[in-house]
């Protein structure tokens, strides 16, 4: 059977604007067999892509082959999940066996993964269907070292489906593009410092960084092995609670992974959120110069929504996190490790600002590596004790929304706005989640951020289904007909 087409729209449109809870139904309902769905994105994808620049490598026979598998079982009755016939796609940095893994760079652009990371081996388990590997911005290094050019390199930027004369933030741009742009059903990114929530943020979506070592990051190209998640980007909360679902497992292949059983994160997310109390860092946050107007108004108007719902909101602060920044920048020292002899041996194929940014972390002293993780371990102690008052932090998920392309690579004061707002949660490895809590005046997502304590990563997500259900931002899908660069 066909989709059935949404009013004004056709068949293709209907079922790639839906969120992948939609998809889901649909396909379960045999509105639409797998199959049918998956070339609906493939279709799209050969449609926008050109433009938006979301994939890296599509790989359409493989996807297709899944779908059929899919089919074939669902026909059986043996449904396997939400996720089973649904198609998704990867950040390049996810290994899938036989497929090109490149890292978003000419060092890689030609090298083929030898085996799967665990997560893909889950994603298959669940029935899902992989539609390619997504772009990013080079090696994970996020707004500093890509946003400043479309061209340059192997892989242009991703272009934001809000405006694609817009960044998509980074580093899991085409994550981004994908998801918000209906070119897959849902995606995963990666988060050493923002990657997940910052392109979610700016591109209207769901992003969740879980807490680290809930999801194994084994065959998944590293930036730095203490900040590292991999995580969900998606156009709802159930979206992202599904896909979590899937790859949170312990994996004893990684070093890193946490030895705990997942709940179900589907189970509470409508128990709202009466009697909760949630901490605001007004002074760090909300009274920052560098916030945009309209940003700290949806913010505002976030907050009074949940006191509407039975929440209660309490300012609190933490004195550390004023050298968050720092600290965080010191840690970046675990990237040149990774990187070491294949800087050494082609140097040229590395994107200048990423060289740079490489080289810089090199001479990092080791007595300002030792310091950062004491004062790391501090703020941690500090965010700990207001999370034994309150059952999570809000802020704004970004300072503003998404910014013109600049001239040259990003400036740094904007990469510091930018990442102000993330890489601490990072260092403090807790669930963060941003979702859609707005759009400013010139009609670019605005978004909400929860933290939640340490692997209550259900909590935080039954935060953010409570604002969700009752607002429309998440309804919200870009124009394609604005899919087309200014000349």
């Amino acid at each position: 059977m066909s989709a059935q087409p949404l009013p004004g729209l056709p068949a293709t449109d209907a079922l790639t604007d839906l969120d992948l809870k939609g998809v889901s139904e649909t396909i379960r309902a045999r509105r639409v067999s797998s199959v049918e769905a998956t070339q609906a994105y493939l279709d799209r994808i050969a449609q926008f892509d050109g433009v938006l620049q979301g994939y890296i490598t599509v790989t359409a026979e493989r996807a297709l082959a899944q779908a059929r598998q899919a089919d074939a079982e669902l026909a059986r009755g043996e449904r396997r999940g939400p996720l089973h016939g649904v198609p998704v796609a990867l950040k390049d940095l996810i290994a899938v066996k036989g497929v090109r893994l490149t890292g978003g760079s000419q060092v890689f652009a030609h090298h083929i993964a030898e085996e799967d990371s665990p997560i893909v081996t889950k994603l298959d388990e669940a029935g899902a269907v992989m539609l390619g590997k997504l772009t990013m911005h080079e090696f994970a290094f996020g707004r500093a070292a890509t946003d400043g050019s479309l061209t340059d390199g192997p892989f242009p930027t991703g272009r934001n489906p809000w405006n694609v004369e817009r960044v998509t933030g980074g580093s899991s741009s085409g994550s981004g593009v994908a998801a918000s742009a209906g070119l897959c059903a849902g995606a995963l990114g990666s988060d050493t410092g923002g990657s997940i929530r910052g392109p979610a943020a700016l591109c209207g979506l769901v992003g969740h960084k879980p807490s680290y070592g809930l999801v194994t990051r084994r065959n998944v190209l590293p930036q730095c092995w203490g900040l590292d998640h991999v995580g969900p980007m998606t156009r709802s909360v159930w979206d992202a609670a599904v896909l979590l679902q899937a790859i949170a497992r312990y994996d004893p292949g990684d070093a890193s992974s946490s030895n705990t059983r997942p709940p179900s994160y589907t189970r509470e997310l409508e128990n709202g959120v009466r009697g909760m109390t949630f901490g605001v860092l007004r002074r760090f946050y909300l009274d920052w110069p560098g916030i945009d107007p309209d940003v700290k108004a949806a913010t505002y108007a976030a907050y009074a929504e949940l006191e509407r719902q039975g929440a209660r909101l309490v300012e609190v602060d933490a004195p550390t996190l004023d050298q968050a920044q720092g600290i965080w920048g010191a840690l970046l020292a675990e990237m040149y490790e990774y990187h070491r002899d294949l800087l050494r041996e082609q140097p040229e194929h590395y994107r200048r600002p990423t060289r740079l940014l490489m080289l810089a972390s090199a001479l990092t002293p080791a007595g300002d590596f030792v310091r950062a993780q004491r004062l790391r371990a501090r703020l941690g102690r500090e965010i700990a004790g207001l999370l034994r008052e309150v059952d999570a932090l809000l802020f704004p998920g970004q300072a503003e929304p998404a910014t013109p392309f600049p001239a040259d690579p990003t400036p740094v004061e904007l990469v510091r706005a930018a990442s102000r707002y993330t890489n601490i949660w990072n260092l403090v490895g807790l669930p963060a989640c941003v979702l859609p809590s707005g759009f400013s005046r010139e009609g670019l997502p605005i978004s909400l951020q929860i933290v939640g304590r340490p692997f209550d990563d259900a909590t935080v997500l039954r935060i953010a289904r409570a604002y969700e259900r009752v607002t429309p931002w998440h309804t919200r899908r870009p124009n394609p007909a604005g899919w087309t660069p200014r000349a």
